[in-house]
């Protein structure tokens, strides 16, 4: 690792081109993640409760084998949503493909979501930034992966307001790694960064809840603000939390605004939190420096 590390630290450009190019693969996986994931959840939810009604399962003979088929992030092959043709290789290239389509299925001319290409874009573009920030280091590496999966839960919370643990809870123990490897801070600050983290939105929850009788936000909330704990420490938490309130607040009002949507409707607040996340872990020190002097202190 550390010789690979040195060739990219003296060859710049090949390393943010090799940053790039993996990080559009790595996009285009991201678009299978966040498709299938809460489906692959939801069809291991569906069995459990068959086992738990086995009147359910005579009943259900078909509905049981379809899920029984294999179901997961490799299997079956990607193929298009309407026409069930399988897509080959060479329409499968990152943005290109999409673009040399046309923004449609080859065999039945569907429209292509343009979502697709734009995660792939998204995934490269942030990457690069963190790849450029950080340089060729181990603390870089770290952080493009924790970008990767970043990206992942936003969509998903966007489409299903769910944060898997799946993806969450693995960042948590992985950044505890890290401290204790060296990567980031230390071991002390990412443990307690992490309880911290967790133990902050839980406390609001339930105030909330007592309060009002309603749940504000899922516990899915709780583990990704853990894993930013663990990941830049207790100190960064409070900049998060005034950053994706802030985020939130503009994006939330915008969007509700612009579809016409009741001030009630329900609001994934991941996305914010992965967003004011991943601005702190570039950028945390200067934001908090320009806040100080700002107040005098």
């Amino acid at each position: 690792m550390q010789s690979i590390i040195e060739v990219m630290q003296s060859q710049l450009w090949f390393y943010l081109t090799t940053i790039g190019l993996i990080s559009l693969c790595i996009g285009s996986f991201l678009n299978v993640v966040i498709y299938r994931l809460p489906l692959m959840m939801q069809r291991e939810w569906q069995s459990e409760c068959r086992l738990l009604l086995e009147d359910e399962l005579t009943a259900n003979k078909s509905k049981q084998a379809n899920i029984n088929k294999p179901f997961n992030l490799v299997k079956p092959n990607s193929t298009c949503p309407k026409c069930k043709t399988a897509i080959k290789p060479w329409q499968n290239i990152p943005i290109i493909s999409w673009l040399i389509l046309k923004g449609k299925c080859a065999s039945c001319s569907n429209p292509i979501s343009v979502r697709y290409p734009a995660v792939e874009l998204i995934t490269a573009l942030l990457s690069l930034n963190v790849a450029y920030s950080f340089g060729a280091t181990e603390q870089a590496l770290l952080y493009i992966f924790v970008t990767w999966i970043l990206v992942a839960l936003t969509f998903i919370d966007i489409d299903h307001m769910l944060l898997p643990d799946q993806l969450t809870l693995p960042l948590v123990w992985l950044a505890l790694i890290a401290s204790v490897m060296g990567y980031t801070i230390t071991p002390t600050d990412a443990i307690i960064g992490a309880a911290c983290g967790y133990l902050s939105l839980w406390s609001v929850f339930w105030l909330f809840k007592l309060l009002t009788g309603k749940e504000g936000m899922g516990y899915g909330d709780f583990k990704l603000l853990a894993v930013f704990g663990a990941l830049l420490g207790w100190q960064s938490l409070l900049t998060i939390i005034l950053l994706s309130s802030v985020v939130g607040a503009i994006i939330g009002i915008a969007l509700l605004s612009i579809q016409g949507k009741d001030k009630a409707t329900p609001i994934p607040f991941g996305p914010y939190l992965a967003i004011a996340g991943w601005i702190t872990m570039l950028w945390g020190n200067q934001i908090q420096g320009a806040y100080f002097n700002l107040i005098g202190y």
